[in-house]
């Protein structure tokens, strides 16, 4: 998975395809030249500082805005040329949804299939699977206004899948959620993927959206600046030969014998800690350490440097600003 940057009228196959899409307002350019190929059956995690532009993205995404020039593509589909089509295409759970009074669950999701031209036995089946998907099959007479936010979000999701989309896509699904339904919210979406689906989650949660996706795409004043399976970005990013090792005695000879090394150079020395960069193979590090611990250096572990999603974040957008 990546931001393919070559890519014709089709562009790549995929689920989502964006090629060279730009949105201003006047002077305000709120997206880019956004490029980016979403494979089927990825859970992608869009994030960027507030005014990036990633909610106008996933709008245009929708249908629900217009770009000034570039092209969308879901699941083979010119969103463009056929905006009607594209509609069943997607399903979407914006970060604040409609709630309907006096309307109960079974109601809402009978309203909802109504707007696809489903008929009655239909849409009772589908949301009742649905339903029990998103652990609200007791729900169904309760009255919608009276469930918790949790539960609504929830709710918003089975809606938006009563049609089968092939794509759903989420603009801060986890906004205002206490903890627990937090987690509840990551279960279902990796139940989702598990089952096949695209997903697209716009969020500010960084944290929850490593626990989650499998890749991701950072947006920064209109432009992206990093895309991809969240490993190669690391990589990308942090570099792959990078080494912590953790001494409690002998930091001295620590380091004169890291010293000895060519393929080896000092990042950063800690009180109980040296940080290393290397082209190392595995076992010359194993023949570093053991002189290190054969010249009485007290080694009490050593470890690739793992990079984070948040580091990563504030490394590709600078201040976040």
């Amino acid at each position: 998975m990546g931001a393919c940057m070559d890519m014709g009228k089709r562009g790549c196959d995929g689920m989502l395809q964006i090629n060279h899409l730009y949105k201003s307002y006047g002077k305000f350019q709120a997206v880019s030249n956004l490029t980016l190929h979403i494979p089927k059956g990825d859970l992608f995690g869009f994030v960027g500082p507030n005014g990036a532009g990633k909610t106008t993205t996933i709008r245009m995404v929708c249908g629900l805005m217009l770009p000034n020039s570039g092209d969308i593509f879901i699941n083979g589909i010119d969103a463009m040329a056929h905006q009607k089509e594209i509609k069943k295409q997607i399903g979407y759970v914006p970060d604040f949804f409609g709630v309907y009074d006096n309307l109960k669950v079974r109601e809402y999701m009978d309203f909802y299939g109504s707007m696809y031209r489903m008929n009655s036995r239909e849409i009772q089946r589908i949301s009742d699977d649905l339903l029990e998907l998103v652990n609200l099959s007791d729900k169904k007479e309760v009255f919608v206004d009276t469930l918790s936010r949790g539960m609504k979000q929830r709710l918003c999701v089975a809606r938006a899948l009563i049609h089968n989309p092939a794509l759903l896509v989420l603009d801060e699904p986890n906004s205002g959620l206490d903890p627990r339904a937090r987690v509840e919210m990551k279960e279902l979406l990796q139940n989702l993927r598990s089952m096949g689906k695209t997903i697209v989650i716009s969020s500010h949660i960084l944290s929850e959206l490593s626990e989650m996706c499998n890749s991701i795409g950072i947006m920064n004043h209109g432009s992206l600046v990093a895309a991809g399976r969240i490993e190669d970005v690391m990589e990308g990013v942090f570099g792959n030969n990078q080494l912590v090792i953790t001494l409690d005695e002998g930091r001295e000879t620590a380091i004169r014998i890291v010293n000895e090394y060519t393929k080896v150079e000092v990042d950063s020395v800690g009180e109980h800690e040296i940080k290393l960069s290397h082209n190392m193979t595995k076992t010359e590090i194993a023949q570093m350490v053991g002189a290190m611990i054969a010249g009485g250096v007290v080694v009490t572990g050593f470890h690739k440097q793992e990079g984070d999603l948040e580091t990563l974040f504030m490394r590709v957008t600078g201040d976040g600003q």
